[in-house]
């Protein structure tokens, strides 16, 4: 048998070896194969190489990362196994997760530490980055001066919170100049001008004062531009305007620009009359001593006029706390116009029920159902402000008002009790004066003088709850709409169908800190028309 390969070596040829014949007379092949080619496809070189240029400069910048990494103290090939490993598998590296699992570590180990003088906190971050570099600091050693940066930052924006309110504080106690012109220009007003001066009413409406057919508003205020606005949108939002009496009450220093006000801008249909204190004769030091007290006492008169951060820890106090306390002592709390309502009964003899309004208020809406709400026996619909939506607003309590502590308080109230609202009442004079709820609030007042004032802070509210109590009628909170001088985020849409808005707060619509989205409301009811107005530049 020989075996014959071709030149090219595609084929092999197997024959026999002998030289007897077979049946076809010669030494034939037994057998031929072909060998199929040695051959590589472009394709298949192309997707190669491309693989592998891709692949080795890849494979070389690991290594040598591996390589320049000694800390490892691995293999170049077991740091590239376990590096590339999961890359391939589609996983990513965790070192960055280690790093801000560690840092976190520390953070937790420096929260209870104090900074060392030594690390004094930079004043800016570039400062910060320069000292790293220079100082070559530990990673505890920035977290700690990371950490008296912050609590400074805290620290100045507390401050700078506290001052605000401080500014705001001073800005709603102050009398604006463009009012305090307008009550001057009244006032000179009065003394040279005979029209200033004429009777309020006129000498034939002076029955109507006492006719109870009539519905009765009092205001008490020494806000002239307030008062034109009370006044005014309860005319125009009534139906029967010339139903409509206000009695206006006012201080001495301001009835005869008051009265000069109205004289000068009479309102068609309502009757007006304004009253100064000093004109009405129950309104003597025998029959309220205690008010005489308050304002007379030095210790509310310090409380009221003094240094309002002294003795106020400002490091345990929320700003939202501090702004509380500000507001209530505010000076209009030692006054007796803000006093002057549990004294109704007394000053309006002849009349059977009123609607107290305070100045801050607009009315939108007419008022003459509330004198028919049957306040079944009791003397004093208000609104209550425990419910509503605005949790900020609607959630007073008398824990809100009175101190607890006290054993005083604590025996005689219950601090989950619902509190109400002062600013748009109706009052029931007849009931009130078969009630001791003067006598009541006058006996709270000298507790809280002989207690130092710690019984509670704010105003007048606080005895006038207790004093009123077991007689206060719920009525609708449509009625009485409350916070437009605090809540910022007040609801425009619940405001355009309250029947009375109450700007109770430091932003009067009349400041220059007011919220700009609800001041129209107000204003729209003030006259910019006016001579006093335009000339004492009190503009829209």
């Amino acid at each position: 048998m020989q075996l014959h390969f071709s030149p090219s070596m595609r084929s092999i040829t197997i024959s026999s070896s002998s030289s007897g014949g077979n049946s076809n007379g010669g030494g034939g092949d037994l057998m031929k194969i072909k060998v199929a080619p040695r051959h590589i496809s472009y394709r298949t070189l192309f997707h190669t190489i491309l693989t592998l240029a891709f692949l080795l400069p890849f494979v070389f910048i690991l290594t040598a990362v591996v390589t320049l990494e000694g800390v490892n103290k691995c293999s170049s090939f077991d740091c590239l196994g376990r590096r590339l490993g999961p890359k391939l598998l589609g996983r990513t590296d965790d070192s960055g997760q280690r790093v801000v699992k560690d840092f976190i570590k520390i953070l937790n180990q420096v929260n209870s530490e104090k900074v060392p003088d030594r690390l004094k906190p930079p004043e800016s971050f570039s400062q910060l980055v320069t000292e790293m570099k220079i100082n070559k600091y530990s990673t505890k050693e920035f977290a700690l001066i990371l950490k008296g940066m912050m609590e400074r930052s805290e620290r100045e924006i507390r401050e700078s919170k506290f001052a605000e309110l401080m500014n705001k504080h001073f800005a709603a106690t102050a009398i604006p100049k463009g009012i305090h012109c307008l009550s001057l220009r009244l006032t000179d007003e009065y003394s040279s001008n005979a029209h200033a001066r004429k009777q309020l009413p006129s000498p034939e409406l002076l029955p109507l004062l006492s006719d109870n057919s009539y519905h009765h508003f009092v205001l008490a205020t020494d806000n002239i531009l307030a008062a034109a606005v009370v006044v005014t949108s309860a005319v125009q939002s009534s139906l029967k305007p010339e139903k409509i009496v206000f009695h206006v009450i006012t201080d001495k220093k301001t009835y005869a620009g008051m009265h000069s006000w109205f004289a000068l801008n009479p309102i068609s249909s309502a009757i007006i009359e304004v009253k100064g204190v000093h004109q009405f004769d129950w309104l003597t030091r025998e029959n309220v001593p205690v008010l005489e007290a308050v304002e007379s006492h030095n210790l509310i008169r310090n409380y009221y006029h003094g240094n309002h951060v002294a003795g106020a820890n400002l490091s345990d106090t929320t700003p939202r706390t501090f702004a509380s306390k500000l507001q209530a002592r505010s000076p209009k709390y030692i006054s007796l116009l803000n006093h002057l309502r549990i004294y109704l009964p007394e000053l309006f003899p002849y009349l059977d029920k009123v609607v107290f309004l305070d100045d801050d208020v607009v009315i939108q809406r007419d008022l003459s159902p509330l004198w028919e709400i049957d306040l079944n026996g009791k003397v004093n619909g208000a609104v209550e402000t425990c419910n509503g939506e605005d949790d900020w607003v609607m959630s007073k309590r008398f824990r809100n008002y009175f101190n607890f502590s006290h054993p005083l308080i604590a025996k005689n109230l219950n601090a989950d009790e619902c509190a109400w609202a002062y600013g748009m009442n109706i009052f029931d004079l007849r009931a009130w004066r078969k009630t001791d709820i003067r006598d009541t609030y006058h006996a709270w007042l000298k507790e809280n003088l002989k207690s130092n004032l710690t019984l509670w802070k704010l105003g007048t509210l606080p005895p006038a709850l207790i004093a009123f109590k077991g007689y206060v009628h719920p009525i609708d909170p449509s009625w009485h709409m409350l916070g437009l001088g605090y809540q910022n985020k007040t609801n425009v849409e619940n405001v355009k169908k309250a029947a009375v808005i109450h700007y109770n707060g430091q932003s009067k619509p009349w400041l220059e800190i007011g919220f700009e989205h609800l001041r129209p409301f107000w204003t729209k009811y003030v006259n910019y028309s006016n001579d006093f107005i335009r000339n004492c530049q009190i503009l829209e």
